[in-house]
């Protein structure tokens, strides 16, 4: 391996299918545990979620291909009745019907995007990662509000109010979160 590009090739530097079957395999049971972090919220049907940290921090740990693999996955095994999704609504393949359908089936397209954005732009920017994991947050409510608007029959006013404005802040702490992680995955692994 020449110069690993993303992290996970850096902390955990063996090479293989094995390998990145392993690290497909950590980054999906750590996207399972953060959609069971939720919480449902009265005014929308759009519940509060760390699926979107862990969108994130799977993209910059390992890479466009990696983890729009481990977030296709994810979305397999939810359509095949496996319980990966949050907790509230329809179950199994129903809900890539439902209200969050739109930003699940965005998800492969976001971590792409953000993990490809890291690998060849952020560097040790702190700046560009935010903007790499802004850019991947952008796809994932586009996919959230078009859904809401086009699918579920909401006004483009409704669904913007319903599924983007009350996830804003809370997914630019999730982006600081995210930030600080990798940070301190970087600092634990240079101390080693």
């Amino acid at each position: 391996m020449a110069h690993a590009r993303v992290l996970a090739d850096r902390l955990i530097p063996g090479e293989g299918l094995a390998w990145d079957a392993a690290r497909v395999a950590a980054a999906n049971l750590l996207m399972v545990a953060c959609a069971y972090v939720a919480i449902p919220l009265s005014w929308t049907a759009v519940p509060f979620t760390m699926q979107t940290f862990g969108l994130a921090f799977i993209a910059v740990m390992l890479g466009a291909k990696r983890s729009a693999l481990v977030m296709t996955l994810y979305l397999v095994e939810g359509a095949m009745g496996l319980p990966v999704f949050q907790p509230f609504g329809a179950p199994g393949p129903l809900r890539l019907m439902g209200p969050t359908a739109g930003y699940l089936w965005a998800y492969p397209a976001a971590a792409y995007v953000t993990g490809w954005l890291v690998e060849c732009c952020a560097g040790r920017s702190l700046w560009r990662l935010g903007g790499a994991l802004a850019a991947g947050q952008m796809i994932v409510f586009a996919g959230g509000v078009a859904w809401l608007a086009l699918g579920i029959g909401l006004t483009w006013a409704a669904a913007f109010w319903g599924g983007v404005a009350p996830f804003v802040l809370g997914d630019v702490v999730k982006m600081a979160l995210v930030m600080v992680a990798v940070r301190g995955v970087e600092l634990a692994k240079q101390r080693v």
